[in-house]
């Protein structure tokens, strides 16, 4: 436990660009496969809702789509046209009525695009989806390749196909703004498009889009430029990258601190650390699920970018993420399973760590009541006029 008279870091508020948020810890995008043509509905609602009232600071959305080409299936949530607007400004107003600051990742597949959902294994759509209502539809690459097992190859993106998915991107922030998004996230990670375009192991263009590294940053920054310019500039803008492709690939860490500083340059406020995605016959390890799997790259991170840093990968423990942020690793603790797993994380850490009224982190209804139940046990438990101050003190504050 924290030294009573030094407040945790992980409960310090922190302020990016316009936006305050009450802490560092940050619910990750966790992707749910249950949205119809890309709309929000009650399940988002309660999802991202148990977060609010579990105390969580930053509270992400799941990847959404920002072209119908660009999901991995049917079920993916996306912002690609107005009608979702209102659907997401209703989850964004409950959010923000509990303290807590809505954030969205937008992203596209790329190759990766006409599958199943993970209950499935990612199984390709084939023909046969066609009498379900669910044709196959042929995903975007920047080069033609059959990485991974699809009914179509993917097409290799020429001009046109570039300047459409630059303009999705423009028209999704401009979306997600007014759904009330307050932070807005690029996927670049995780073997989808901007990684793609990143990675040697996927991008085999002879073009200004490929080649040297250079070349293959151009589209993911471009795509940067285009986000930072749609968005207000009180409006916090991250990229989410993998560090490293996965096992076998060829984009690996030196590579990536080039590509930070680059974002960084581009006004890019967050870098959102992740790994692993794209696979081939190179030499590349996949990075061993341990705990805190991420950090050693979010302290490489930090001394490479003025950008704050944020770090996800089984952080669990309340010492464990405070200790990273202490030590000077991440700026952010990104978490999504722990949290799935045990909504009201924040509340118990903040008591482990030693934060005097944890319950203000829940919700007045609450609160209230749970002050008054620890205020009940002390009258029970102690002398009386030491559990009379207890009360008062729990009961009042």
């Amino acid at each position: 436990m924290q030294d009573n008279t030094t407040k945790p870091l992980l409960f310090e508020p922190i302020e990016i660009r316009g936006i305050k948020a009450k802490n560092r810890i940050v619910v990750s995008p966790m992707c749910q496969y249950v949205s119809n043509e890309g709309m929000p509905n009650d399940w988002n609602l309660v999802h991202l809702g148990r977060y609010a009232f579990g105390g969580a600071g930053i509270i992400y959305g799941e990847e959404t789509a920002v072209e119908t080409r660009g999901r991995k299936s049917y079920q993916c949530a996306g912002i690609w046209d107005d009608c979702h607007i209102a659907g997401y400004r209703r989850i964004n107003e409950f959010i923000k009525s509990l303290g807590a600051v809505p954030a969205i990742q937008l992203g596209h597949t790329g190759s990766k695009a006409s599958c199943r959902g993970p209950m499935e294994q990612f199984a390709a759509l084939t023909d046969d989806d066609v009498k379900n209502g669910m044709p196959p539809w042929q995903g975007l690459a920047p080069s033609a390749l059959n990485s991974v097992k699809r009914r179509f190859l993917p097409k290799e993106m020429d001009s046109g196909d570039i300047s459409i998915v630059q303009g999705c991107f423009r028209e999704a922030v401009k979306r997600s703004v007014d759904a009330g998004f307050e932070i807005i996230e690029i996927h670049g990670a995780h073997g989808y498009l901007l990684h793609q375009f990143l990675s040697p192991t996927s991008n085999f263009r002879t073009d200004s889009y490929g080649g040297d590294l250079q070349g293959r940053m151009r589209f993911p920054l471009e795509v940067a430029e285009i986000v930072r310019e749609a968005l207000p500039k009180n409006l916090p803008l991250s990229f989410r990258l993998s560090a490293v492709d996965g096992k076998g690939g060829a984009w690996g860490f030196s590579e990536s601190k080039v590509f930070a500083r680059a974002l960084e340059e581009r006004g890019v406020d967050i870098i959102d650390i992740s790994s692993g995605g794209i696979t081939g016959d190179g030499n590349l390890p996949n990075v061993p699920r341990v705990q805190g799997y991420h950090v050693g790259f979010s302290e490489g991170f930090k001394h490479e970018v003025d950008a704050l840093v944020m770090v996800v990968g089984s952080i669990t423990k309340p010492e464990q993420a405070e200790d990273i942020l202490r030590s000077g690793k991440a700026d952010l603790i990104g978490m999504s399973r722990e949290l799935m797993y045990h909504s009201d994380w924040p509340l118990h850490a903040a008591r482990e760590l030693g934060v005097s009224d944890y319950f203000s982190l829940q919700p007045d209804p609450y609160a209230f009541r749970l002050r008054k139940r620890a205020a009940d046990k002390l009258l029970a438990n102690n002398a009386p006029e030491e559990a009379k101050k207890a009360f008062v003190k729990l009961y009042r504050s």
